[in-house]
């Protein structure tokens, strides 16, 4: 007997995807990354000029055009990403998403180096303008092939949780928590394959996958997916929608994601041995009126435990309104590298990452085992999670 019982899809008025506000506001989103992205380029050009000399150099030249080029590569690489899926894009791709990431360091060597060396100048100090440039950036590269590294090694975080009204058939059971994937053009099948052995040794007795199993970009979904047949926990897996699914036409996304043989909850709520689950599609999860109005279309059980899969983590009064014992979200990435762990930290409180509790709703943040853009982590680490029901 299939221990799941479909109660609810509300999925009836619902914001359009087509008409999403958000497609319009991409050329002008595309243009003010890429103007950042120049002058930060400027900057440690300028930087580098300063310290090193740079106008004095022979290569000057080629120092300015080389700079130039990398400071349109990620949003020309990303542009054809979302064209086409084929080896020369996938290697220009990755290419540019690693320099992306090693820039962000690097502009944050030329900060430090005008701060270290603009300091004691200010008290009559002169140090060395080369080796405090040569210092800083050399600290910045180590930096960025650490977050490489860092990013590649996945590692297995175990929490426990107590939930009120839980089924006693659930104690002592695992739950696999697996967010944002990204699989696209630098995190492909061999990725998957990896994470999948990992669960297969692991073997939690159910997998949520709170969104972003996919970067995005079209590709193959159903061969990207493919390593999930090798992978079977005894009560199933199940996916939510993050808003990279949402780039393209969802429906896609999904029937890579059913073939193979993960769940898809859209806007739909489960009994799965008297433990309720409620998996909300990103995109009706963005404005908290729309969200509570879903929400209340399948109402919970007060004498039975709830878990919410949702994406971000950013409504947490409505699914706390809602009843639900506990959320499971992805989405923050927890900032991947500094200066961006900061931000994420800044925006979403304690919540960014781990088990908290917003009033009698506990909610557990991943900060996923993908990464998007630069495949790099620092501050943060890729996790498969490992919940277990007490």
């Amino acid at each position: 007997m299939d221990s799941t019982t479909p109660e609810l899809a509300a999925t009836s008025q619902s914001p359009s995807r087509s008409a999403s506000p958000e497609r319009g506001r991409i050329p002008i989103f595309v243009s003010v990354v890429q103007a950042l992205l120049f002058l930060v380029h400027l900057a440690i050009y300028g930087t580098l000029a300063f310290f090193w000399e740079l106008g004095n150099s022979p290569h000057a030249t080629a120092w300015r055009i080389t700079l130039a080029i990398l400071s349109v590569s990620f949003v020309a690489a990303t542009l054809l990403a979302h064209r086409f899926f084929n080896p020369l894009v996938r290697v220009l791709y990755a290419l540019a998403s690693v320099w992306l990431g090693f820039v962000s360091f690097f502009f944050l060597a030329a900060c430090a180096s005008w701060a270290v060396y603009g300091l004691p100048f200010l008290f009559g100090v002169n140090l060395d303008k080369q080796l405090v440039a040569t210092v800083c950036f050399g600290l910045g590269l180590l930096a960025g092939i650490a977050a490489i590294v860092n990013a590649a090694l996945p590692r297995v975080v175990r929490v426990n949780v107590k939930l009120p009204n839980l089924p006693a058939a659930w104690r002592g059971r695992t739950a696999a928590v697996v967010s944002d994937l990204h699989l696209g053009h630098v995190r492909n099948t061999g990725f998957l394959r990896r994470v999948v052995r990992k669960l297969s040794q692991l073997r939690p007795d159910v997998l949520f996958i709170p969104g972003d199993m996919f970067d995005g970009t079209p590709v193959d979904f159903e061969r990207l997916a493919k390593p999930w047949t090798e992978f079977s926990a005894p009560l199933g897996s199940y996916f939510i929608t993050g808003n990279h699914e949402q780039f393209t036409s969802a429906t896609r996304f999904l029937e890579g994601v059913k073939k193979s043989g993960i769940r898809a909850l859209v806007n739909e709520k489960i009994v799965l041995d008297g433990l309720q689950i409620v998996g909300i599609d990103y995109i009706h999860s963005t404005h908290a009126e729309h969200f509570r109005s879903i929400l209340r279309r399948m109402p919970l059980d007060p004498d039975a435990a709830s878990i919410l899969l949702v994406h971000n983590p950013n409504h947490l009064p409505v699914a706390a309104e809602a009843g639900f014992s506990l959320q499971i979200s992805g989405h923050t990435h927890r900032g991947q590298y500094f200066p961006f762990t900061a931000v994420v930290s800044r925006m979403y409180g304690k919540f960014a990452y781990g088990l908290h509790h917003f009033g009698d709703l506990a909610v557990y943040t991943s900060c996923g085992v993908g990464t998007w853009g630069p495949p790099m982590r620092l501050g943060s680490s890729p996790e498969i999670v490992l919940l277990q029901f007490e």
